[in-house]
C-alpha cells in the first residue's frame, strides 16, 4: 500500500514551525525499537489473501502506540486520522487508506487474545537493556489506583464484576490497581501486574521483582514484608520506609536526626516509582481504565508502562 501525499500533507512539509505533537511523534519514530515489535506481531498478524486484504502491520502498530499516548477510543482514533495530518504521516498512511474503528478493534483484540502486550513490554525492555539503561541492582516497588466508572447506566444494570472499591484515607475509590517493580538506578519499570482495588499492596511483591536485586524499596504500606513465606529465601535489604506517625515522633537526638537522615535518602530512591505513574496518568491521559474487565484494562497496564518506559529516556536514546 504506496503512501500519496494530499495537499494538507505536503503542506506540513513548508511549514516553518513544528507543534509538539509533531516534535514528540518525530522523537517517538527515532527511539522506538518497531521492528522488533514488528517481529512479535508478525507471525500472529493476517496475511493477504481471498477476502479484503490487512493494513500494513507498521501502520496499525504506529496507530496502536497513537492511541495510548493520547488516550483515544476507536472511534475517536479513526477521527483523529482523518483530521490530524502528523497523526496520519506517523502512521504512514493516505487520506484514501484510513482503518476503520472495527480494524483498530481487532487489531486490539488480537494482541489482548495472543497476550502480546506483555511480549511487547518484555522486547521494549530487552531492547533498552541492550543499551544500558537498566543495571537491576535494586528494585522499587508500589501501587497505584485506576478509576473504573461506576456508573450501572448499561444493559446489565451494574458495574464492573472485576473492579471493587477500596478505601484510601477518608476516601473510597472504585477501580484497579496498577502495581510496578521499577529499577531503582533508572526508573525504569520491569514488572507491572493489575488487580482489583481492593487487593494489598503487599500480597503483590513477590511478581514484582526479577529475583536479580540486592535491595527492595518500598512506602510503609510494605511493613513487615520480610515476614511473609515467599520471601523467606530471598536475600535481599528491605528498605522499607517507617510509618509517618513513626517519623513524626523522632526527636532531636543524634541516633533519631541519623535516623531521620536515612528516612530521607530512602525516600528520594523511592521517588523514582511516582514517574512512570505520572507519565501515563499525566501525560498519556490514562487516569480512568477504558475497558471493561481486568485482562483487558492489565493488558493495556503493559502497552502504556512499555511506552512510558521509552519516553522517560528518549533523550538518552536519541543521542
Amino acid at each position: 500500500m504506496t503512501k500519496q501525499l494530499s495537499f494538507s500533507d505536503l503542506e506540513l512539509t513548508t511549514k516553518k514551525k513544528q507543534t509538539r505533537r509533531e516534535v514528540f511523534l518525530a522523537e517517538m519514530e527515532h527511539v522506538m525499537p518497531w521492528a522488533e515489535l514488528e517481529v512479535v506481531i508478525e507471525p500472529h498478524y493476517p496475511k493477504p489473501g481471498k477476502g479484503r486484504r490487512p493494513y500494513p502491520l507498521p501502520s496499525m502498530l504506529r496507530i496502536y502506540c497513537l492511541q495510548n499516548w493520547y488516550s483515544l477510543s476507536d472511534p475517536a482514533m479513526e477521527e483523529s486520522l482523518y483530521e490530524i495530518a502528523s497523526m496520519r504521516n506517523f502512521a504512514q498512511l493516505s487520506l484514501d487508506a484510513i482503518p476503520d474503528e472495527t480494524t483498530l478493534l481487532n487489531f486490539r483484540h488480537l494482541l489482548e487474545a495472543k497476550q502480546l502486550t506483555k511480549v511487547l513490554f518484555d522486547t521494549i525492555n530487552h531492547y533498552l537493556g541492550s543499551k544500558g539503561l537498566s543495571l537491576k541492582q535494586g528494585s522499587i516497588v508500589d501501587a497505584t489506583l485506576i478509576h473504573a466508572p461506576s456508573s450501572t447506566k448499561n444493559a446489565k444494570g451494574q458495574r464492573d464484576p472485576d473492579m471493587q472499591q477500596t478505601k484510601k484515607g477518608n476516601q473510597w475509590y472504585f477501580g484497579m490497581k496498577a502495581h510496578i517493580g521499577v529499577d531503582a538506578h533508572s526508573g525504569l519499570v520491569h514488572h507491572v501486574a493489575g488487580t482489583a482495588a481492593n487487593v494489598a499492596d503487599i500480597t503483590m511483591t513477590d511478581k514484582l521483582l526479577h529475583g536479580d536485586e540486592a535491595h527492595v524499596f518500598a512506602d510503609a504500606g510494605y511493613t513487615g514484608i520480610h515476614k511473609r513465606p515467599e520471601h523467606q529465601q530471598r536475600a535481599v535489604s528491605w528498605l522499607i520506609a517507617m510509618r509517618p506517625g513513626k517519623r513524626k515522633a523522632l526527636t532531636d537526638y543524634p541516633d533519631d536526626r541519623w535516623t531521620d537522615r536515612v528516612e530521607t535518602m530512602k525516600a528520594r530512591i523511592r521517588a523514582k516509582v511516582e514517574h512512570p505513574f505520572r507519565v501515563i496518568k499525566q501525560q498519556f491521559g490514562h487516569r480512568k481504565t477504558r475497558f471493561k474487565g481486568l485482562a483487558k484494562n492489565t493488558a493495556q497496564l503493559f502497552t502504556l508502562f512499555a511506552l512510558s518506559n521509552v519516553w522517560m529516556v528518549r533523550k538518552k536514546l536519541a543521542a
